[in-house]
This record gives structure tokens, C-alpha cells and sequence, in this order.
């Protein structure tokens, strides 16, 4: 009889990990640590120890896919996945799990939507607006669209959380939670508040830091960015 190779046993997840390659890093630990929310920028193998979810930012999703595979952390993610760690995409995140992308490769196609690069145009045709999410939260909520790519299909596991005109905004299976805007950008805390219990943590309730936080403003993240002078 041959012997089976046993899993080895994730240690206790209890953390959300932001990857930290390229893209709106900083505005994702913000918005976390808001929410009192253990976390951490995600760069190397051991970082992933005890993740209980990870986000994978907006930014330049070429860059990000060549990046992934230069120090082969796609292969980490899939991995962990496959143990048990959430997912969330922003945007570029969002094309990077995508299973299906138009007229490219896909990346690391855990998630079986089929989705559209620069959907809306070039940098100039982004845009904000607002919506009511029932999954997220009761009020509207603000939506910041840049350079964004839309989702066009969705298949068998995945719910629609938001639609808008022709193309679905936001989607999530069991295991992994995609937007195609950024609410990282926002004083809107209600998307991480929902990932974070997604992946079975705690983060702080409505009662203690609301769905659009009034203490936030657009500087907010530099308080997670190191500036040092020239070298004298």
C-alpha cells in the first residue's frame, strides 16, 4: 500500500496579509488596522505564516502577474488557497484570480469569472460614484473606479454581489471576495469589515468604527510609509 502524503496543518490563521509587490499596499493596512484587524505587507514565503486571508491590491496587473512569477509567490498563493486562506482582489487583484481574462493568459485563475482589462478606457475615463450593497452594508457606499476592468461572466459558485449596466462590479464564492473598484481609496471601512469575517476573524462593529469612517482622510495611509532623507 502506498503511502499517502499527509497536508501539512496551517498554523492558526490570524491574520490578513496585503500583498505587497505593487499597488495600493498602504491604504489596505490602513483601512485594516481601523478595524482593529492583525495585519501585515506580504513580500516573501514566510510572510504567509497564519494568514487567515489575503488581498491582492489594485495596481498594474502586468507588472503584478510578472512579479508573482519572477519570486514565484503565485505558486505560494495557490498553495495556501488550497489550505484554507481567503482571497480578496482589487481590481487588478480582481484580474489576477480571474480563471477567464480577454485575450490574455490568465494568472492564477482560482475564480470562475471571465473578466475584461481597462473595461472603461484609458487613466482619464475613471470615475467615482455610490451604491447599496446588501451584502456589505445598508447606507450607499462610495465606489472609485480606476482604469478598471469589468467583470462580464460569472459561473457555478460565484454570487453577484453588484451590477451595474452591463458588467458585474463585485462577486464572491466561498473562498474568495473580488471588486473591481477600490474602497481602499475611501473612508469606506465596510468591504474590509466583511473580508475580515470572511476569513473567521473579528474586526471591530458598526457601533465602534462605522461603514464610512469620519477619522479617515486621503493622507491617511502615509502613516504606513517610511520617509527617510538622502544619505549624508
Amino acid at each position: 500500500m502506498l503511502n499517502t502524503p499527509r497536508t501539512k496543518k496551517r498554523p492558526h490563521p490570524s491574520a490578513i496579509g496585503v500583498l505587497d509587490l505593487q499597488g495600493g499596499v498602504c491604504e489596505h493596512l490602513d483601512h485594516l488596522e481601523r478595524l482593529g484587524v492583525a495585519c501585515r505587507p506580504v513580500k516573501v514565503p514566510a510572510n504567509f505564516r497564519g494568514l487567515a486571508g489575503l488581498i491582492i491590491p489594485g495596481g498594474e496587473s502586468t507588472c503584478l502577474a510578472r512579479l508573482l512569477q519572477i519570486f514565484t509567490l503565485d505558486k505560494i498563493i495557490v498553495r495556501e488557497f488550497q489550505r484554507g486562506m481567503k482571497l480578496w482582489g482589487t481590481c487588478a487583484g480582481a484580474i489576477i484570480l480571474a480563471r477567464t481574462v480577454v485575450g490574455e493568459q490568465p494568472v492564477l485563475g482560482l475564480m470562475d469569472i471571465e473578466i475584461e482589462r481597462n473595461s472603461f478606457g484609458s487613466q482619464l475615463d475613471s470615475f467615482t460614484g455610490e451604491a447599496v450593497i446588501p451584502a456589505f452594508s445598508a447606507r450607499p457606499l462610495p465606489l472609485t473606479f480606476i482604469r478598471a476592468p469589468q467583470i462580464k461572466k460569472a459561473g457555478k459558485g460565484v454570487k453577484i454581489l453588484l451590477k451595474r449596466d452591463n458588467y458585474i462590479a463585485a462577486a464572491e464564492s466561498n473562498e474568495i471576495l473580488v471588486t473591481v473598484f477600490h474602497p481602499e481609496l475611501t473612508g469606506c471601512v465596510a468591504f474590509h469589515r466583511y473580508f475580515a469575517r470572511k476569513c473567521g476573524l473579528t474586526p471591530y462593529d458598526e457601533k465602534k468604527v462605522p461603514d464610512i469612517d469620519p477619522t479617515w482622510n486621503p493622507m491617511s495611509w502615509t502613516r504606513h510609509v517610511s520617509v527617510t532623507g538622502p544619505a549624508r
